[in-house]
């Protein structure tokens, strides 16, 4: 046994948890009236939690057909939600996840099998018709993007990992409603021999995002500089099979997976030397994806299964022995994943120290679950429960981190008629006032056209048909030679080492057919290639069919001559 290892039999009986003031703590879930119920969860496989919450909405994937589309809500507009209430409907394809900025309450992001991301502004009373537009739309991927994470200190910055092995990360401060370049290519296939490498299945920045902890498809966790995509720290080809990872501390890294037995485990490492764990221990032999989620202020760790009922909750401790179960939450429904809401939103008077919301499938039904420590005065702030956690301004611009300023998140207190002053200079102005604005931009979005006249509607129509014509102007060239170089992801990557095409990129665009005559040649052409494929399929199934034939002949010869 190595000295680093942890073994039951060598923890100290001392131990660092006695007297813990959160080994009461309970789940108390919220009534069928205080939940959302009626909402159609989206039923895809990948392993993300398809739901998002801040103190204002909560943001649920739906399944919608014919694109992709996203439910927010208000976070009081809790019962029966009605079946045509409107959504976030701007993408083409089927939307895989939704993470909310985390300085801005009406700022989202989405990703999709679209290859795109999207950021969206709400309304401040909500969404009251079908959103479509979008405020930015980042065009980097060839793939569907699965997985997006916003930087935890510095504003406007957005890192998106895709199934083409490529982790981009943008810069929303930048102008444009659409954005093709990132200010990062953090991992690309031209730089690692070995695609799965790229292909990422969960990351986790650190407290002040100077560094990134990525687990790919080869089950290994990697730590890089975000700045640059250099690989500080890779693990051992060990036994433990790693799906989710989370940073702690800047001493301890936590990662969940499978063991060779298929037994779900936890695992503790260091950051600075990922050579061996430092505690591992196994939990059940269930077959969902373990989801941790941490919160430092209270140093409470919870784990909670894809497709699991219970949600268990431990402490956390820098010295051994790391980690003491505490108890669990138990429930027949199973979920499909939850969200979290941040600190800032929770009710401090009912002593609540975290609250997930459950997605139900079985019963269409987010509900929420507080986790509550039991006081004799709930009534009351305690401050021994909420010390100073993050808040909602970011410490510094995205220009000042690309530069290589490392800023710890800024704090607040939430005790009522608290102020923290924020020891970071303020360098931009705040975004309250374009919020403020926000429902009556909408509502300058739909003119009433009664009160115009004959002359301005003529001029809006003509306004249209020239911003049309601009439009296709850029995406359908008129010279062949502009498009030599052009690539199916929209990018310049005359070094693309892999001969794929996208399965969700449109085929090479071609301007539509003008007139009739032309409209029956292409569909004569289309007819011509459909019967040319049907050919050549019957010819193959026919030589299938000599080749079967054949190798039962061989082998009956090879009987008889035995």
């Amino acid at each position: 046994m190595t000295k680093r290892s942890v073994c039951i039999s060598q923890m100290s009986a001392r131990s660092s948890f006695r007297g813990s003031k959160f080994r009461h703590v309970f789940g108390k879930p919220a009534s069928r009236g205080q939940s959302f119920d009626g909402l159609p969860i989206t039923r895809s496989v990948h392993d993300t939690h398809c739901c998002a919450v801040n103190p204002a909405f909560i943001a649920v994937v739906t399944e919608c057909s014919g694109g992709g589309a996203f439910l927010v809500l208000p976070i009081t507009h809790t019962g029966r939600v009605e079946p045509l209430h409107p959504r976030v409907c701007g993408h083409r394809a089927q939307v895989l996840d939704v993470k909310w900025n985390p300085f801005d309450d009406h700022c989202i992001a989405s990703c999709s099998e679209d290859c795109t991301v999207k950021i969206w502004d709400i309304p401040v009373n909500g969404v009251q018709q079908d959103l479509t537009w979008a405020t930015k739309t980042l065009m980097g991927h060839s793939r569907r993007v699965a997985i997006i994470e916003w930087h935890p200190t510095a504003e406007n910055l957005l890192l998106s990992s895709a199934y083409d092995y490529k982790v981009l990360l943008w810069d929303l401060s930048q102008p444009g409603t659409v954005l093709r370049s990132p200010v990062r290519v953090v991992m690309m296939p031209l730089l690692y021999c070995c695609p799965s490498e790229a292909l990422l299945l969960s990351v986790s920045f650190s407290r002040d995002g100077s560094a990134l902890a990525v687990v790919s498809k080869d089950r290994r966790i990697r730590i890089l500089d975000p700045r640059t995509g250099k690989i500080l720290q890779v693990s051992n080809r060990g036994p433990h099979r790693v799906s989710k990872v989370l940073f702690i501390s800047e001493k301890m890294l936590l990662s969940t997976g499978c063991s060779p037995w298929n037994q779900r485990q936890i695992v503790l490492w260091d950051p600075e030397d990922l050579s061996e764990p430092l505690f591992e221990e196994d939990l059940d032999g269930a077959a969902g994806v373990l989801f941790p989620f941490y919160d430092p202020d209270t140093n409470m760790l919870y784990l909670a299964g894809k497709g699991d009922g219970n949600i268990r909750f431990y402490e956390l401790s820098i010295e051994k022995p790391y980690l003491r179960f505490l108890t669990e939450f138990r429930s027949l429904l199973p979920q499909r994943g939850l969200g979290v809401m941040p600190k800032r939103g929770l009710n401090v008077k009912a002593c609540e120290v975290y609250r997930f919301y459950r997605l139900i499938c079985v019963k269409d039904l987010v509900q929420p679950l507080s986790m509550i420590v039991p006081r004799k005065e709930p009534g009351v702030f305690h401050e021994d429960l909420y010390p100073l956690t993050a808040g909602n301004q970011a410490a510094m611009t995205a220009q000042e981190w690309l530069s290589g300023v490392n800023r710890g998140p800024v704090l607040m207190s939430l005790k009522p008629g608290t102020r923290v002053t924020n020891p970071y200079p303020e360098s931009t102005p705040k975004r309250g006032l374009n919020r403020q604005l926000s429902s009556q931009w909408i509502m300058d979005m739909e003119p009433d056209f009664s009160t115009l006249t004959r002359a301005e509607m003529d001029f809006m129509e003509e306004a249209f048909y020239e911003e049309q014509l601009s439009y296709q102007d850029l995406k359908f060239s008129h010279d062949v030679s502009d498009l030599s170089g052009w690539t199916v992801d929209e990018t310049f990557l005359p070094l693309w080492p892999y001969c794929c095409t996208p399965h969700c990129c449109e085929p090479t665009e071609t301007p539509p057919p003008n007139t009739e005559s032309e409209l029956l040649q292409a569909f004569y052409k289309q007819q011509e290639e459909i019967r040319d494929l049907r050919e050549q399929l019957n010819e193959r199934e026919e030589r299938i069919s000599q080749l079967e034939v054949e190798i039962k002949v061989t082998r009956n010869t090879m009987r008889a001559s035995f």
